[in-house]
């Protein structure tokens, strides 16, 4: 049975995710893709983000962590951690 999702309906807050997009860490332009819906973090280090509020803050994450946060820009000052992806 093959199920066809409809792309005139928004994403629900609470399912699965519809993109991921690697992020280019920098300290002047949001995320390309829009707010993110969370972060995933490949290699450790810290994130520094600016959410979606516009708060400022540093992430301090393990390798292969997801993070629950809604974001709009992975700053490059602060941010030490790689293989970043955007989920949306």
């Amino acid at each position: 049975m093959t199920s066809k999702i409809s792309s005139d309906r928004a994403a629900s807050p609470t399912g699965p995710a519809t993109a991921l997009r690697p992020i280019a860490p920098d300290d002047a332009t949001d995320l390309p893709g829009g707010e993110a819906r969370s972060l995933y973090v490949g290699a450790a280090g810290a994130v520094a983000v600016i959410d979606a509020t516009g708060g400022q803050s540093v992430i301090l994450s393990a390798a292969h962590q997801y993070h629950p946060v809604r974001v709009r820009r992975v700053l490059a000052t602060g941010t030490t951690a790689g293989g970043l992806l955007a989920i949306y």
